[in-house]
């Protein structure tokens, strides 16, 4: 019996064909695969992450009693690991099973140049005597033209919501455990197809409790959409548009400057990377203008040089992989700070309003949420950034509350 503290995926890795869900064609295909075999010597299994390439690979080995030789292509970038590691794979029968079956998972990381390992891979497509079954997200890159002529291709298509829907409901059962309806089909929906990103956050929203699990939903939402944007201006091209990147995400511009500050050496180098922190600088300056004279307009050129102005840095765009950071630990609580500084201004003008002292204020402020309706608000004199404070406040009391009734 496997242990309870296993993570989800692993618990319920699949084990035959019946596991499989909305996935019957592929199933199908490969079946026929091997059956044929070696009337094709090599099988590309095409499609989304997450949506059971290596798991139809799996299965198979397990229905036909295959021993399987898994490799991982990002691991065999070039010639000399795979005429180590691949050609005796190939070559030698297995002992104690049926058969053999050969595993080339993720081959969107193997090399396509003359050194590389993708022509070698082909050539021992050629000469094995075990069928060979590859794995990729995208396999239509040009580079990949003479594999797959050397390949019978199948499509492993995204699965629905409501495929992943049913999954997540069926190990809630399993382990007896329970959520709230709207909960699961978030992670359905947000899941998009990926079975394995929903039972990562099955198993979030089950070890945490769901407000922790939404609360961290609401800040991946924002490191995801904040990532967008930043792609967005580092690498795409210069356009009308490129002013209106951060309008989407829920960040505000002080925050967004750090997110800035902090992931330009990432992107731009020399004369490209002086221009960026030029821009940079020139939004900080606007910042303190803001700041100081509460001239609230000067946000217009705050946002132009974080976008447009960052984005002009270099006209030489190419899109590559980078891993943005996250504003460092000190910056963080300076933005903890920040969001503070909402809730003493409140209690400034409160205890000012009420003639009482601040300490006692801060000891209700818990009930400002409930207590400030719009009449008050108006009393007080509230700005937009306090009053948003306030709404924020009251929608995490209306979500506790109603998990605690739901509990």
């Amino acid at each position: 019996m496997l242990p309870k503290t296993l993570p989800l995926i692993e618990k319920y890795r699949v084990k035959k064909f019946s596991d499989i869900r909305g996935q019957d064609i592929a199933i199908q295909e490969v079946i026929n695969f091997y059956k044929r075999f070696p009337m094709k010597k090599a099988l590309i299994l095409n499609g989304p992450v997450g949506t059971g390439k290596t798991s139809l690979v799996i299965a198979l080995a397990n229905e036909f009693n295959l021993e399987l030789f898994e490799l991982n292509a990002s691991d065999l970038r070039n010639r000399l690991k795979l005429e180590e590691v691949l050609r005796p794979s190939i070559e030698q029968h297995s002992l104690f099973r049926k058969g053999k079956l050969i595993l080339m998972d993720e081959a969107d990381g193997i090399t396509g140049t003359d050194r590389g390992g993708l022509p070698e891979l082909i050539a021992l497509i050629d000469k094995t005597s075990h069928p060979i079954i590859i794995t990729a997200n995208d396999i239509w890159d040009r580079k990949f033209n003479l594999l797959r002529k050397r390949c019978h291709l199948v499509s492993v298509n995204e699965l629905t919501d409501k495929v992943i829907l049913n999954i997540i409901k069926d190990i809630l059962k399993k382990e007896n455990k329970s959520l709230r309806p709207e909960t699961i089909i978030m992670i359905s929906v947000l899941a998009k197809g990926d079975v394995r990103a929903a039972l990562n956050d099955l198993q979030t929203a089950i070890s945490l409790g769901e407000q922790a699990f939404l609360e961290e939903l609401s800040e991946r939402e924002k490191e995801e959409s904040i990532f967008n944007a930043l792609k967005n201006v580092f690498q795409n091209k210069t356009e009308e548009k490129t002013i209106r990147v951060y309008d989407n995400t829920k960040l505000e511009l002080d925050e967004i400057l750090l997110w800035v500050e902090e992931n330009i050496p990432s992107e731009y180098k020399g004369e490209a990377l002086a221009k960026a922190y030029d821009s940079l600088s020139k939004a900080d300056v606007f910042r303190g203008r803001i700041y100081r004279q509460q001239y609230w307009r000067f946000l217009l050129y705050q946002n132009f040089f974080l976008s447009a102005g960052i984005s002009t840095a270099t006209k030489l765009k190419y899109k590559k992989f980078t891993k943005y950071r996250k504003p460092s630990r000190i910056l963080k609580i300076w933005l903890s700070n920040q969001k503070n500084a909402k809730k003493k201004s409140i209690i400034a003008k409160y205890s000012q309003r009420c003639h009482i002292s601040k300490r006692k204020a801060n000891k209700e402020a818990f009930l400002f949420p409930l207590i400030i309706d719009r009449e008050a608000n108006k009393r007080l004199d509230l700005d937009e950034k306090e009053t948003e404070w306030l709404k924020e406040r009251k929608h995490d009391m209306i979500m506790s509350n109603n998990l605690n009734r739901f509990a």
